[in-house]
């Protein structure tokens, strides 16, 4: 939908403020596309195997439910292997207990779907451990917030990261990227704060390893998220963000999302 639509809804809507009466405006609607959440996650200290793959499309401007898509043929391989996904628990879910993450190896995701073929491929990145967290009381942008500092080392080598910070009071996550071309082989961090966390408060941080690619999309989704959507790159942006995935049957009908593969790095902390 363009963002003009989304600037008229906004004013019609303020006009309708003193009325009564709920008016759904008359929107016009598009095929739904087809949505990959195709992100390979190895966690450290587990052989990864375990991986999910999920299916959706995209719905109206008044849908509250995304549709799940069941059916679809699934898979990842390498050079020598090949993994099958399967939703036979849940539609939409495809799952694989038996995935093989090996660093710097290369992936092509197929996803074959009412009789068209969606082909991605990438390689998966590692990623440095986190070092050490500490707290930074010093009030950040408000002057009363909490936070934390989040240390790694980064190697001598071009790398680029992905933070997901969950604090169990939040009801979605908050993301960060970041690169080194700038300082290449030395100490990183990431700084989080916000004025509704206290002491006390347990976050779960999740530190990846990207490709440059992933990073730049990742870096145009965020983007738009913190502008509309309260920081959260999960919910629907008012633009569309292509992707690494092509639809090799009909390249006009694309799919929304990414098939990336990370090592990751997990903690929890409890502010002091």
């Amino acid at each position: 939908m363009k963002i003009s639509k989304y600037i008229s809804l906004i004013i019609f809507t303020l006009f309708l403020l003193s009325c009564e009466e709920v008016v759904n405006v008359d929107l016009d609607t598009s095929k739904p596309s087809l949505v990959i959440d195709a992100a390979i996650n190895w966690k450290k200290g587990t052989d990864g195997t375990f991986q999910k793959i999920i299916l959706s499309t995209t719905t109206d401007f008044y849908g509250t439910r995304v549709p799940s898509v069941s059916g679809a043929s699934v898979s990842i391989n390498s050079a020598d292997s090949i993994w099958k996904f399967t939703d036979e628990q849940n539609p939409g879910e495809y799952l694989c207990d038996d995935f093989k993450p090996i660093i710097g190896e290369t992936y092509t995701l197929t996803v074959v779907y009412n009789g068209e073929t969606y082909t991605a491929t990438e390689t998966m990145q590692s990623v440095t451990d986190i070092d050490e967290i500490k707290p930074k009381n010093d009030g950040g942008f408000s002057g009363k917030d909490y936070g934390i500092e989040v240390y790694f080392k980064d190697p001598i080598a071009e790398n680029f990261y992905m933070v997901k910070f969950m604090p169990e009071i939040y009801k979605s996550p908050r993301f960060r990227v970041i690169g080194d071309k700038l300082t290449n082989g030395n100490q990183k961090s990431w700084r989080f704060s916000d004025k509704d966390l206290k002491q006390g408060t347990n976050i779960v941080i999740t530190h990846y390893g990207i490709s440059e690619a992933y990073y730049n999309y990742m870096n145009k989704i965020i983007s738009i998220a913190s502008s509309s959507a309260g920081g959260s790159p999960f919910q629907t942006p008012p633009a569309t963000v292509r992707g690494n995935i092509v639809n090799s049957t009909d390249a006009a009908n694309y799919a929304l999302g990414y098939f990336s593969l990370s090592e990751v790095d997990v903690t929890n902390y409890v502010i002091q």
